[in-house]
């Protein structure tokens, strides 16, 4: 986690930088700010800082990985990553449920917006709780 933090942090201090550049930059050569472009460069800023204060916090809580170790080999990060669901068709319903809310943010047709949102909410909760519910549901002991 030490890298993620890092990265995040070097991110983020660049976008605050490229903010106040932005903003005094068009201060200069219109009269006055230009505050789309100046508000959504803050925005990422904040967002960039909020990504790697949370990797910061987590990082002092755990053990160093493979991957934050300068001494470790290659073969310290073999092993199993994760679980990856072989035969789920949720995401391919989640990704249909975003392009129907999507679609209606682009039209703006709240009916459309309001149905997508809705079968997202619908379909992620399909995709959280797939193993614990219905014929995939592992045995409790």
């Amino acid at each position: 986690m030490k890298t993620e933090w890092r990265i995040f942090l070097i991110i983020a201090a660049f976008l605050l930088f490229a903010t106040v550049l932005y903003g005094t930059w068009t201060a200069g050569e219109t009269g006055r700010v230009e505050w789309i472009g100046t508000v959504a460069l803050l925005l990422s800023f904040l967002l960039c800082s909020m990504c790697g204060g949370f990797f910061w916090f987590v990082s002092r809580r755990i053990d160093l990985r493979p991957e934050d170790r300068p001494d470790a080999e290659i073969a310290d990060g073999a092993g199993e990553v994760g679980f990856f669901s072989p035969g789920s068709y949720w995401p391919f319903g989640l990704a249909l449920a975003a392009a129907i809310a999507g679609l209606g943010l682009a039209f703006w047709q709240l009916w459309l917006l309001a149905l997508g949102l809705l079968t997202v909410i619908f379909s992620a909760c399909g995709l959280l709780f797939e193993y614990y519910s219905g014929t995939r549901r592992t045995a409790e002991h």
